[in-house]
């Protein structure tokens, strides 16, 4: 899978850099940092009952522009990305209500928050003004990220959790710690760009990433047969120009 990913990657990077003999040339290199709010949760199978984990992200952004053909800006942008992801349960019976913990009177909560560090590469397309105004852009590629913590929080005991009045009784993950750090899939989003000739560049992007992964093994022994990521990412992101194209026609 990880050779097809990576294959994807490359044929799309030869189809950008291919249209560059034909294209009017371009060599804009920008950096820059990026924010925002990640809405994650896994896949699992058995399936566990859940709403999406809120989490923050935040980064580095780098950006290097090879051409424009006829109207559309060919980029590849990448990033270095902290961001916290993971999953949390939603707990009901029978009927859809929340269940109750009988030691303290609350609706029982679980959630699992994982701290990753995320490595996108996009090939970058864009419509409209490169310096001074908007553009509009779509970006995909492959992603790649390593987990570098965990941390549950939990208002009932988790070696004696009450399944009687559950309506999904899937309890394994809650002693199960992440066996695969490494993390990979594929991301995509789309965006508005606001360019100043002095200012920079602002982005406003909102982006699905879908895990190839799973956080735990999935073999015919293990518990899990699958358990992979998905992400709902909004996020800002701003960019300085370090090196531009001199004299260019637009």
């Amino acid at each position: 899978m990880l050779k097809r990913l990576y294959l994807f990657f490359m044929l799309f990077v030869f189809a950008v850099t291919a249209k560059a003999q034909v294209g009017k040339y371009r060599s804009d290199l920008s950096i820059g940092v990026n924010g925002g709010y990640v809405l994650s949760n896994v896949g699992f199978n058995p399936r566990v009952n859940q709403t999406f984990h809120g989490g923050i992200t935040g980064g580095f952004s780098f950006r290097y522009v090879c051409e424009k053909y006829f109207s559309t800006i060919c980029a590849v942008q990448a990033e270095v990305n902290y961001a916290q992801i993971g999953w949390q349960e939603d707990i009901l019976d029978a009927q859809d209500a929340p269940v109750i913990n009988p030691a303290t009177g609350l609706a029982e909560k679980y959630s699992r928050t994982m701290s990753y560090i995320q490595i996108p590469v996009f090939a970058h397309l864009g419509w409209g003004r490169e310096e001074q105004g908007f553009q509009f852009f779509f970006q995909a590629g492959p992603q790649i990220g390593f987990c570098i913590g965990e941390s549950t929080d939990a208002n009932f005991p988790l070696d004696a959790p009450n399944t009687d009045d559950r309506v999904n009784n899937i309890t394994a993950q809650y002693s199960m710690p992440v066996e695969n750090k490494f993390d990979y899939g594929i991301a995509a989003g789309l965006g508005l760009e606001y360019s100043h000739h002095k200012a920079g560049h602002f982005q406003l992007e909102a982006r699905y990433y879908y895990g190839l992964g799973n956080i735990y093994g999935d073999s015919k022994r293990d518990y899990f047969g699958k358990s992979n990521f998905g992400n709902i990412v909004v996020k800002l992101t701003y960019l300085f120009d370090i090196i531009k194209t001199k004299d260019r026609a637009n």
